[in-house]
């Protein structure tokens, strides 16, 4: 993933943390916080976006509304480590629908996901696919989350 080319002052901190929260906050509102114009907001944001500070703006969905009631956190530890193998494993399993998360990580593992299906059934059918199909996985484990407890992308910024 490509670093933001972005220099930020205290003002686009404020501005990022208000817009992070609610994208749909009008811009005079948020200028009127941080003490800018509507226009001087605009224009922050977009440049935020170009840079590449603004990664994304999207709907949060909540998963139990459209039918995918398990959340799995997958710790995945790969036979071979070398560059090739670990940037071939996490683009694929990246390319993954089911696959919200995938953190490449120290420890026992290499890499940590977040998954997310309708059931076991569904749960299973992935890891057939995109874990047992892979060769280069040498294991990975299951925890099945009860519930939710927190879930964002908030930065903590303020």
């Amino acid at each position: 993933m490509k670093q933001p080319d972005a220099e930020l002052d205290s003002l686009d901190v404020q501005i990022l943390a208000r817009y992070q929260r609610d994208t749909q906050q009008a811009a005079h509102a948020i200028g009127r916080a941080v003490g800018l114009s509507a226009a001087a907001v605009q224009r922050r944001l977009k440049r935020l976006r170009a840079s590449g500070v603004i990664e994304a703006e999207i709907a949060v969905v909540v998963p139990a509304a459209v039918g995918l009631t398990m959340t799995c956190i997958v710790m995945v530890a790969l036979e071979r480590e070398d560059q090739r193998s670990l940037a071939a494993f996490q683009k694929r399993i990246c390319a993954q629908p089911e696959v919200q998360q995938c953190y490449y990580v120290t420890g026992a593992h290499d890499f940590v996901l977040v998954v997310i299906t309708a059931d076991l059934p569904a749960y299973e059918a992935f890891t057939q696919r995109a874990l047992f199909g892979d060769d280069n996985v040498k294991s990975f484990t299951t925890h099945v989350s009860m519930g939710r407890g927190k879930v964002g992308l908030s930065v903590p910024l303020l």
